[in-house]
């Protein structure tokens, strides 16, 4: 008989991605090379440091943005600061540090274009600075009476629906040198989630897979919920001389599934991006 201890579950997050594009206009003024920095209109409040973006021109020109770059379409990480201003990243470890250094080298456009923003996050992280979370699922009872037989069948047994919450360390920065993950994948922070639950123009919800039980050897032996979560409440204890720690609750959002085995992995080309089917769809790696 297996015995599982606490310290071999763990929480991995993906953020979500807009459904829409956000369309706004780059003006020659919004960008200033010297500081690797450039301005648009909804960044504060829909915008994420860490966000994976994905500019684009409306009309299919050229994107004078990045220096070197001659498409109509640019993927970066990025870092949005207290003014609305965003710097462009390689890494998603970059964009969370943020330094000016490390950020791409920008161009002065030609002209102001109508430009297209659409945030592009498909990779699971491991949520830095856990101490403990929960997770309760539950059925709701529906009142079926005035359905019919085939919706009173479907229904009869209730809608199933989870919350839960989550403790940690509170930390918002990524520092260079930070240990990576078992993944090999810079980790996400609690700042995170506490940015989610202020957001405006986007709702504050993320990808979950809320591990019982992780093994870094053998991921067949893994056992872990997988769900869609939304930030309700969030609060943050400070008291002197002790760590300053955070308390998240959620809710979720749609189909819960527990699930056993490591997550699937996706085709990827050298650039990561997903080597999709006729219809639009990923392809899956075989597993053994």
């Amino acid at each position: 008989m297996g015995v599982y201890f606490g310290q071999s579950g763990e929480i991995a997050l993906k953020r979500d991605s807009l459904q829409e594009a956000l369309k706004t206009k780059l003006d020659p003024f919004d960008v200033n090379t010297s500081k690797k920095r450039f301005s648009v209109d909804f960044a504060d409040g829909s915008l994420l440091t860490g966000d994976q973006i994905e500019i684009e021109t409306v009309d299919g020109s050229t994107l004078e943005l990045i220096n070197g770059h001659s498409f109509p379409d640019a993927k970066a990480y990025i870092h949005v600061d207290q003014a609305g201003g965003i710097r462009l990243f390689n890494t998603f470890g970059k964009a969370l540090s943020g330094e000016q250094s490390d950020a791409l080298t920008l161009v002065t456009p030609s002209a102001a274009k109508d430009v297209l923003i659409k945030t592009r996050n498909e990779r699971f992280r491991q949520l830095a600075n856990v101490t403990d979370f929960e997770m309760t699922t539950s059925r709701d009872q529906v009142d079926t009476t005035n359905l019919g037989d085939q919706f009173r069948n479907q229904y009869e047994a209730g809608l199933i629906s989870g919350q839960g919450t989550l403790s940690a360390f509170f930390e918002h920065r990524y520092e260079h040198g930070y240990k990576q993950n078992e993944r090999g994948i810079e980790p996400e922070f609690p700042f995170y989630l506490a940015q989610l639950v202020l957001r405006t123009q986007q709702g504050s919800d993320f990808d979950a897979a809320l591990y019982l039980y992780k093994d870094n050897v053998n991921s067949k032996k893994d056992v872990f919920y997988e769900c869609n979560c939304i930030v309700t409440n969030v609060a943050i204890n400070v008291t002197p001389s002790e760590v300053i720690e955070t308390s998240i609750e959620f809710v979720t959002n749609g189909i819960i599934k527990l699930k056993t085995g490591g997550t699937p992995g996706f085709l990827l080309q050298e650039n990561t991006d997903k080597i999709l089917q006729e219809n639009e769809s990923p392809i899956l790696l075989d597993s053994d």
